[in-house]
């Protein structure tokens, strides 16, 4: 009996077969930029056709967006602009006959460290993915918080600034502002760029006041990171606590633990777990 775990993304859609709770086997594309909602699906089609098997009793997706969880309508994804309302449980369950299972990418992320990672000992975190946008996922008491639509934790729409977290807390943050992709300012602050290196700084302090408001609403015990951009954590941790400095209270501060994923798999490993 195995598992197939899917997340897409807003530029990439990855996926894993799941054996005995490991990963046996992968598959992965690149979706284009303004891909039709049908030739997305498609995608997603040839790479679960890649993986799947006799053997596979469900598939588990991610998506970058909320989510109806009892009928497996996606809507309104905000970086695959033709993805408005896309039935993607009963597409695929149609195709494939087996059951689907979907919610938002960072709720499976976040099931992926409750099961696998760095959640396992913890009641409640959040965590915290940094990448084309930036959202949480909620544990407390051992469990994902959904809300309503599957949309708790979409902290980057929050307004912030003249535009909102996202824009200052995420890739958009390098591409949009520094007119540079995030990878290409890391590299040169690896190298010891001064520039790169204030720009990570600065990006910090963003961040930081956007953990504020997750501490404040949410204080969890735990903030953990992931995405892309937490790669460069060691980069961007100053300013983090430099903003963390203005939280009222400060001892819920001094008893918080922030940290980075350590397993690239944990998103694709919670989307199989809604199988479970």
């Amino acid at each position: 009996m195995s598992y197939l775990g899917i997340d897409l993304g807003g530029t990439k859609v990855r996926a894993v077969k799941i054996v005995d709770q490991s990963c046996e086997s992968y598959a992965d594309s690149l979706i284009p930029k303004r891909g039709s909602e049908k030739e997305i699906i498609e995608i997603i089609k040839k790479l679960i056709s890649k993986l799947i098997d006799k053997s596979v009793v469900g598939i588990g997706i991610g998506v970058p967006s909320v989510v109806d969880e009892k009928l497996g309508i996606v809507y309104d994804v905000q970086n695959i602009p033709s993805w408005k309302k896309v039935f993607l449980k009963d597409i695929l369950e149609s195709h494939f006959n087996i059951p689907v299972f979907i919610n938002n990418d960072v709720n499976c992320f976040s099931l992926g460290e409750l099961y696998f990672g760095l959640g396992k000992k913890l009641d409640s975190f959040v965590g915290l993915s940094i990448g084309t946008g930036v959202a949480g996922g909620i544990i407390i008491n051992k469990k994902l918080y959904n809300g309503s639509n599957i949309g708790a934790g979409e902290f980057g729409m929050l307004a912030y600034k003249d535009k909102n977290y996202e824009h200052y807390c995420s890739g958009q943050f390098f591409e949009k502002i520094h007119g540079e992709k995030g990878e290409e300012i890391y590299k040169r602050a690896k190298k010891g760029d001064p520039d790169a290196i204030k720009i990570f700084n600065v990006f910090g302090e963003h961040l930081g006041n956007l953990i504020n408001q997750v501490i404040y609403t949410y204080d969890p015990e735990q903030i953990i990171l992931g995405g892309s951009i937490s790669k460069a954590y060691e980069y961007f941790k100053e300013g983090i606590q430099i903003s963390l400095k203005s939280f009222a209270y400060q001892n819920s501060i001094s008893n918080l633990k922030i940290s980075v994923s350590r397993d690239p798999d944990i998103p694709l490993k919670g989307a199989a777990s809604l199988c479970y």
